[in-house]
């Protein structure tokens, strides 16, 4: 019984990736190749059956792996690959503000040229309509961040973030 027990907590431990360090490894993984390889691995063994906000991180880091691909195939495929992944997390969870976020993140940074940017307009709205309602202390300091360093805000919406 013992052994069911350890076996159980350690099998959900190694499946269920810690939120709070996913999000700080995003943030890191924009930065370094590494960092956005060493995330990729963490979520390879996520798919759409999971939780969709991982599912959306995925997709995320995926698109990463793109900027530093060397191969424009590979970046192609991969960009492609990844924003599917956040297209899903999105149509599955179209009220999870963090998944909007993401999608937010990505659309901002990705040059026009590629062609992924229609949703920039209605996620940011989204999360100035919703902030307020975030419950959870870490989520609402993980976007409140993200909105203080995104170009797609207003000097007047961030404050309105910031209160």
């Amino acid at each position: 019984m013992k052994f069911l027990f350890i076996l159980f907590f350690t099998t959900l431990f190694l499946v269920a990736p810690d939120l709070t360090k996913i999000r700080e490894d995003y943030i890191n993984a924009v930065h370094s190749k590494e960092n956005a390889e060493n995330l990729y691995n963490d979520l390879a063994e996520v798919t759409k059956s999971d939780e969709k906000i991982l599912v959306a991180y995925k997709g995320a880091v995926t698109t990463l792996k793109a900027k530093f691909s060397k191969s424009t195939k590979d970046k192609k495929k991969l960009f492609k690959d990844g924003a599917t992944l956040i297209e899903y997390a999105v149509s599955e969870e179209p009220s999870n503000i963090e998944i909007r976020c993401i999608r937010l993140g990505v659309q901002g940074n990705t040059p026009k040229v590629v062609n992924y940017r229609k949703n920039i307009l209605e996620d940011k709205q989204y999360i100035l309509d919703h902030f307020n309602e975030i419950t959870s202390s870490n989520l609402k300091s993980y976007i409140k961040g993200f909105v203080m360093h995104s170009k797609s805000f207003t000097d007047l919406e961030k404050e309105k973030i910031k209160k």
